[in-house]
């Protein structure tokens, strides 16, 4: 597993999420399908392992981002030792290799979800039946692109998934030929400007589905966030997503895709009937809204706590320090 290290916006901070390459791609990417093909799960496991530890030695800014995310999620405890320390940070790593395998093998044909459990608001399949589109809400935990797959047991769905493109261009390519149709719901932006919400709200209103992380800060600098307790910290969150979801309309679900006992577990939950974001309260509006999205996030992290995939400081984006 290599990393990349993308050139960040101007302005970015230099442990900014956007400076940080998580995913071996390309190259990578490669060989994790090649070694999986030879010799299966197992095998794959074996050879990884020591590449892992590399990785982890080499990347003490995602090394010490895991390490106090475990510590805050309860994985580790404040007077844990070294040793269990990196053991913990390798294990969250070795999870996160496995995570890009399967974004992989899904979209590839290898990895047959379609039997997964599922557990789905009915009002959900409601509103794709009749047409409706809406926003769909995820985070960086769990595994995205198996999330996406499951969106293809509807074939009319429509999904249009937006996606940082210094971090996901080589992804994208690696997709596209395992599977051409792989990123035709993809959206590469770096901003959510007016005209990106004006394309989405034609889309949505034509009955498709916008999916948007809500975990992750800005890329460029000095645009607008707000804070919320998680996991026992004040931590910042971008105010763009709702923004977003304000201005494209329709109904607004919480999506995750977890790995559990060697398959996933995808959960889809009314979020809102539609977010409202009045000119008198404003501000506590989005924040009424974070907060109900961290403690979704957060009780999401403490189930699958090795599978939220934050390798940047994550709460000291908001000037914590401790």
């Amino acid at each position: 597993m290599s990393a990349t290290r993308d050139r960040p916006s101007p302005g970015t901070a230099p442990d900014h999420w956007a400076t940080i390459g998580e995913a071996g791609m390309s190259a990578g990417l490669w060989l994790l399908w090649f070694v999986h093909r030879t010799l299966g799960r197992w095998g794959f496991r074996v050879l990884m392992a020591p590449a892992v530890v590399w990785f982890v030695a080499l990347r003490p800014v995602a090394r010490h981002a895991s390490i106090e995310y475990l510590t805050r999620v309860g994985v580790l405890s404040p007077a844990s030792g070294t040793l269990a320390r990196w053991s913990a940070a390798i294990r969250h790593f070795q999870s996160f290799a496995e995570t890009v395998l399967d974004k992989a093998l899904v979209w590839g044909g290898r990895l047959d979800v379609r039997d997964a459990p599922a557990i789905v608001d009915p009002r959900f399949g409601a509103d794709a039946a009749a047409g409706r589109g809406g926003v769909m809400l995820v985070a960086h935990h769990g595994n995205l692109e198996v999330l996406r797959a499951f969106g293809r047991r509807l074939p009319a769905l429509r999904l249009n998934v937006l996606v940082h493109s210094a971090n996901s261009v080589r992804f994208m390519r690696v997709l596209e030929r395992l599977d051409p149709k792989a990123t035709l719901d993809l959206l590469q932006v770096t901003q959510l400007d007016a005209a990106m919400a004006s394309l989405l709200a034609d889309r949505v209103a034509r009955g498709e589905w916008v999916v948007i992380a809500a975990d992750r800060i800005p890329v460029t600098g000095g645009e607008r966030t707000v804070e919320a307790p998680f996991l026992g910290r004040p931590a910042a969150f971008p105010i763009g997503p709702w923004v977003l979801a304000r201005s494209v309309g329709g109904p607004v679900y919480w999506l995750s895709c977890t790995r559990h006992a060697g398959t996933y577990r995808f959960e889809c939950r009314r979020f809102a009937e539609r977010i409202e974001l009045p000119r008198a309260s404003r501000a506590a509006a989005i924040g009424g809204y974070v907060a109900r999205y961290a403690d979704l996030l957060e009780a999401q992290c403490r189930d699958t706590p090795y599978q939220w995939y934050n390798f940047y400081p994550f709460w000291r984006a908001s000037g914590d320090h401790s």
